[in-house]
């Protein structure tokens, strides 16, 4: 095995034993996706707290912004994950509107909500955590960490022609769309309802065709690129 193909060997093994951790604590998970997509968390559900729905609406919208040092804007994309991100929130901690209706349904007297393992106050209102809602704010973090590290690389390199194919970029060739999937997948396993279920696929999808389509253009532009792409893995 070559460096170039090595090197990628402990993330990918990190990621794996990452992504081993429901099946590990399958009852806990088990249970907090029944709740959930029943909608019997109507019971302990936040709402008409606003100003959570906005902040949480700004500082995850603001991580578009290093989307922009890329090539070229993708406006479809934008607003895609933006009415993901709108419409998640709202239903957050706004009106959780498929919940209502799905609980006119489903809901079954006496579930348990799966117990809290953390719970904390922040502006006013307390939050409480399972293990599967703790698991996806992990995978959110390092879906953060991740498009933080690549902004800075495309930053520092917005003054200089040619490709960006060092630091983290020797890694992935798209780190920022790897950490949004991150961030998907965070929310998909923090609250599963109808509205996740149905766009975090959709969004995961969506951004491996802008991959392939953003490879495409660059290409024509670099032909040195397809050397890179044989290096590097499409994200990790």
């Amino acid at each position: 095995m070559s460096l170039d193909k090595s090197k990628n060997l402990i993330p990918r093994i990190l990621i794996l034993a990452l992504f081993l951790v429901p099946l590990i604590y399958f009852n806990d998970f088990y249970n907090h996706f029944y709740v959930y997509l029943s909608s019997n968390v109507i019971t302990g559900i936040i709402t008409q707290q606003w100003h959570i729905v906005i902040l949480c609406i700004l500082l995850f919208m603001a991580f578009l912004i290093p989307l922009s040092y890329r090539r070229k804007a993708n406006w479809i994309e934008y607003s895609l994950v933006s009415a993901f991100f709108v419409s998640l929130f709202i239903e957050m901690y706004g009106i959780p509107l498929t919940v209502l209706f799905a609980s006119k349904y489903f809901f079954t007297p006496g579930t348990q909500l799966p117990p809290n393992i953390i719970s904390f106050y922040f502006l006013g209102v307390g939050f409480g955590m399972d293990v599967a809602m703790t698991y996806g704010a992990i995978l959110m973090l390092i879906g953060m960490f991740i498009i933080i590290i690549g902004w800075i690389k495309l930053y520092k390199s917005t003054k200089k022609d040619g490709l960006v194919t060092d630091g983290i970029y020797a890694y992935s060739r798209h780190p920022q769309y790897l950490g949004f999937i991150f961030i998907i997948l965070g929310w998909l396993f923090g609250w599963p309802t109808i509205i996740t279920v149905i766009l975090a696929p959709i969004l995961i999808y969506k951004y491996i065709r802008v991959c392939r389509a953003e490879e495409e253009d660059v290409s024509k532009e670099f032909p040195e690129y397809n050397k890179y792409k044989k290096d590097v893995p499409l994200f990790i």
